[in-house]
């Protein structure tokens, strides 16, 4: 009897094939209720970026390594931000980078990208990177923030 195989770290915890950027988009495209894949991806850049200088140290490098490789650029060619944003002040952040965007449609924006992460990298690696971030990002990746708010 051999022992499982961990997957690779662009491998969806759930099957055994890599995750693509097309099936990251994909899954935005669906939780967003996008349009087209145009506005998807244009989406997912954008917030992906926003991302990218907000988590540091070994979760940005493990983050990197779990998404498919071109999210993985997007992610790793920012420049850390120079203190942490709230997770109001990060959805204000992303509003500023989408035209005509509200805050309203920011949240839906930056919700509809992070939500998807989680399949494609594994709930462990979100736990750690949600660890790093300020408190209130969790409901912005779907999950439950336990932790309140100071």
């Amino acid at each position: 009897m051999t022992a499982p195989t961990m997957p690779t770290p662009t491998t969806s915890p759930l099957t055994t094939t890599p995750a693509t950027w097309a099936d990251l988009i994909t899954a935005v495209q669906e939780a967003g209720q996008y349009p087209t894949r145009a506005e998807a991806e244009r989406i997912t850049r954008i917030v992906l970026s926003a991302l990218g200088g907000h988590v540091t140290g070994d979760e940005r490098v493990a983050l990197a390594r779990a998404l498919p490789e071109e999210a993985a650029r997007v992610v790793a060619s920012q420049i850390p931000a120079t203190r942490p944003l709230t997770a109001p002040e990060f959805v204000d952040s992303v509003a500023t980078r989408i035209e005509g965007a509200t805050p309203a449609t920011a949240r839906w924006d930056v919700s509809s990208v992070l939500s998807a992460l989680p399949e494609l990298v594994g709930d462990d690696l979100i736990a750690r990177t949600l660890a790093q971030l300020p408190s209130g990002y969790a409901l912005l990746f779907g999950r439950a923030d336990l932790n309140p708010t100071s």
